[in-house]
């Protein structure tokens, strides 16, 4: 493979990674306003409890990072998933969490540092600002830690073992049409982002 189809190949599979993770966050961000404003119009209505939209945020929210791990866990990064689901769980969520926290300071700092406290200023701070910054440390971390090609084959470490990369042995076709094992360096080439 020649070195501009290698990085052709490497942009175009990226540029479809991005899309798909664009597309499961727009699925999330529907789950996240639907059920939000649900909530918030019966069982978590202010004049119902005080503290209710608080409250509504924090479960639609929780149902959209929910709705986000199964999109990107089964669908952007399937290829790359590992078999300890629940850790894998774990850290999608606290990325998730972070990513939030992200947009929750940029809706902090406009609204209580610089005084923009408007409807269309928390907006423009929150859901544009802070869900872009957000969605780019979500997708870093989601791509090189949670479900990062190099943890994928992980298997737990017992004492005096030795740890070792398998190598697929998956077949290539060639231009003759006979079919030969792959080499380690195109296995390596298919497993790195």
């Amino acid at each position: 493979m020649s070195r501009t189809t290698f990085s052709r190949y490497r942009v175009f599979a990226f540029a479809t990674q991005l899309a798909k993770f664009g597309m499961v966050g727009l699925v999330g961000f529907a789950v996240d306003i639907t059920v939000f404003n649900l909530l918030r119009a019966t069982v978590f209505s202010p004049e119902a409890l005080a503290s209710g939209p608080i409250w509504a945020k924090v479960v639609s929210t929780v149902l959209a990072i929910l709705a986000n791990w199964v999109g990107n866990r089964y669908w952007t990064f399937s290829k790359d998933r590992r078999s300890q689901t629940l850790r894998e769980g774990l850290e999608f969520f606290a990325v998730s969490l972070v990513g939030m926290g992200i947009g929750l300071a940029c809706l902090w700092v406009s609204h209580y540092v610089l005084g923009y406290t408007s409807v269309m200023a928390d907006n423009i701070s929150s859901n544009v600002v802070g869900l872009l910054l957000g969605a780019v440390f979500r997708f870093t971390l989601y791509r090189y830690w949670v479900f990062s090609p190099s943890r994928r084959d992980e298997a737990p470490v017992t004492t005096g073992a030795v740890p070792t990369r398998t190598v697929p042995t998956s077949t290539v076709s060639t231009n003759t049409g006979a079919l030969r094992l792959q080499s380690r360096a195109e296995a390596e080439f298919v497993t790195e982002r």
